[in-house]
This record gives structure tokens, sequence and C-alpha cells, in this order.
């Protein structure tokens, strides 16, 4: 459910923000100590918010189980492998700011992406309309493993996940989308699977660095779906309890063949420059995309994002 994921992204955005801040005033200690104390606050803070701006309108029931794998042609799983990398990232990138060991900072962002996103998993396991789901929980562990793994065997991330997202036009079925996905920009941004694509984008230099491949410029695999108005097929029940059928539109996989920006690879010495590319860096940037999918067709779009 990316409904979580906003709450993800402000948390790690206001820890390195913070930290930035308050780069050159403070010893080692007193960052470790600051950073600590600030991270529990957030986290605490926001799991009290999702409760009761989530969870308390839905009923309680006892811990269950959830099998959700097939649903939505797993976009919501790489939803949590992109959230997990990303918080995985910018956490340990933030306890290396603190002085923290190279090595152990990657085990706390790891550690605490799994954490963070275990927890939510735990609400919902609690919750009646949900509960726990072993494959989110598997998507959480391989977002935060992929980061760890390439820290700890390269010591920088050559290939990373990204998200990118274009709005999608429901003709005929406009009130369905509202339904689902929400009626803002945000909202859609956030809930709508047909409009989000992941991408695992690849840094060529570093693979083949006697090679003049720019150092920043990636080549990037993007998974996406599209027309899916229900999580495991397009039929519903409405307002008047009569059930929907639109098996008409094709529910249907996307694969892509992109380019990418690695903005952490583009030197500067500007230090607000730098903080904001690392942060703008989980998103993918418009480039020309070629597509395949499961209808068997091959297309080719001048600008995709």
């Amino acid at each position: 459910m990316l409904k979580r994921i906003c709450l993800v992204a402000c948390i790690f955005i206001c820890q390195f923000s913070f930290a930035q801040e308050r780069k050159d005033s403070m010893h080692t200690i007193a960052k470790k100590t600051v950073l600590a104390s600030a991270q529990v606050g957030l986290w605490a803070g926001s799991f009290y918010a999702l409760n009761k701006a989530w969870y308390a309108a839905y009923p309680r029931a006892p811990f269950k189980f959830y099998d959700d794998w097939l649903e939505w042609q797993q976009m919501d799983k790489a939803g949590h492998l992109w959230s997990a990398y990303s918080i995985s990232e910018h956490t340990s990138n933030i306890w290396q700011w603190a002085g923290a060991d190279p090595q152990k900072a990657v085990w706390i962002g790891g550690v605490s992406a799994i954490g963070y996103l275990s927890i939510i998993e735990i609400l919902d396991g609690y919750s009646d309309k949900w509960g726990f789901s072993i494959p989110d929980m598997a998507a959480n562990t391989l977002g935060a493993g992929i980061f760890m793994a390439q820290a700890m065997a390269w010591k920088n991330q050559r290939i990373r996940v990204k998200l990118s997202y274009h709005p999608v036009q429901y003709n005929g079925y406009q009130n369905r989308a509202d339904d689902l996905f929400g009626k803002t920009a945000v909202e859609k941004v956030l809930k709508d699977y047909n409009g989000q694509t992941y991408w695992l984008s690849t840094n060529i230099r570093s693979f083949f660095p006697s090679s003049s491949w720019p150092t920043w410029l990636n080549i990037a695999f993007g998974y996406g779906a599209k027309t899916m108005l229900g999580g495991y097929e397009n039929r519903w029940t409405d307002v008047n309890g009569s059930i929907v059928y639109a098996n008409e539109i094709s529910r249907y996989k996307r694969f892509h063949l992109s380019l990418d920006l690695d903005l952490t690879r583009i030197k500067t010495k500007n230090k607000t420059l730098s903080t904001l590319f690392s942060l703008v860096n989980v998103l993918k940037i418009p480039a020309p995309s070629i597509e395949f999918n499961t209808e068997g067709k091959l297309r080719f779009h001048p600008l995709f994002y």
C-alpha cells in the first residue's frame, strides 16, 4: 500500500535536511545523540499519525496473515521494494554524516528500513480489511538487501531502484478510478498503480570503468502495469450493490528500456545542490523509452515518465 510511502519519504527527507543544516555545528557524539533521538521521535510520531489517520477508520481484528502476491500485478510489491531501498540508503547516509563507521551505517540503514516497514505490516495484520503480508515483507527485505549488498561489495550503488509517474485518463470509468486512487494529484501519485513505473537504473561506467561512457548516464529497466480497475480483476460492486464488469479492458504488464541520470555522480561543490541531487535521485528522469508489453506489442515513447 503506497499510502504509507508518503510518510516514509517524509521521514528520511526530514532526517537528511536536519543533518545538513547542522553539519558544521556539532561534535560526532552530539550528532549521533541528536540523530538517534530525532529518528525515534519521527518514527513514533509517524506511527501515531498513521494509526489515527488510517487504521482507526477500519475495524480491528485478531492477527492474521494475508497473501496478496497476485494483487495489482505485483506493482505494490515493487513499491515496497523502492521504499525499503530508499529508506536504507538515506538513513545510512545520515548516520555516516553523524560519524558512524560506514559498514555499521549500512547495517543501520538496512535494519531501520526493514524494522520500520515491518511495524507497518504488523499494524496491517491487526486490521480487519488487510493482514500481515509475507510477500510485502519479502519485497521490503529485498529492497534493503539491494542497497546493503552493493554498499558492502562495491562501496557505492551501481544499480538504483527508482520511481516515475504519469497521469492516467480513465474514459468512462473515472468514478471508479477516483474511488480507488483518489482525486488529487498527490493521492494519484501515491496510489495509482497504472501510472507508476519502477526502475532498476544501472550505471554502466561503474561496471566498465575504462570505457568512455559518461559517469552520470545510466541505462534503466522499468516495470509497470496498465488498465487495472481492481486488485485482481476489472470487476467490482458499485454503490447500488450492482456488479460492474469491465472485462473488455485488458490488464497487462509493461517492460521498458530507457536512459536515466545518476544525479549523485554529478560533481558539485555546492552542499545544498548536492543534498537536493541525493533526494531527487529516488526518481527517474523523463527520457525516451522502448516498451514491450504482455499484449505482445512493441512501442516507442519519445518521452516517458
